[in-house]
């Protein structure tokens, strides 16, 4: 029976979901910024809710959602479910403030993302070449290249 397919980009995210190690967690803002895609944290969320059912060598619960103060926390709705990311992440060691939260200073995963040959960036991503135009956070209408 062949694989099911899955939406394009997702793969990207669970590799680098699988990198996440052991007692360390990390946010869905940071997946995709890592992933080349730094606008797609809600794209991380799907593709990790996708798994769900299935079997998959994925750590899912090492992603939590980021809070303000350098924490992170789960985000699941389902309170079972998320009773269960809880659970997993206190048996790697993961510890939780009385309000739930994770302090990412001590249990974030710090990625190393910098390869050979890039300048850093924020997350590891490469800022644009100098001279480029920076992108707009929205595409407005009447915008044009025009300087």
């Amino acid at each position: 029976m062949p694989k099911p397919s899955t939406p394009r980009g997702w793969e990207r995210y669970y590799r680098i979901v699988r990198r996440v190690p052991r007692g360390k967690v990390t946010t869905f803002g940071a997946v995709a910024a890592l992933a080349g895609q730094p606008r797609a944290a809600r794209q991380v969320g799907y593709a990790l809710s996708a798994l769900k059912g299935t079997r998959h060598d994925i750590p899912w619960q090492r992603v939590l959602g980021k809070r303000p103060g350098d924490t992170a926390g789960v985000s699941l709705l389902d309170p079972m479910g998320a009773a269960v990311q809880r659970d997993l992440l206190e048996g790697e060691g993961v510890e939780f403030d009385e309000r739930g939260r994770v302090a990412l200073a001590r249990y974030g995963w710090k990625t190393g993302a910098r390869r050979p040959g890039r300048r850093a960036g924020r997350a590891g991503i490469t800022p644009p070449a100098s001279g480029s135009r920076p992108r707009s956070p929205r595409r407005t209408r009447g915008w044009s290249d025009r300087s």
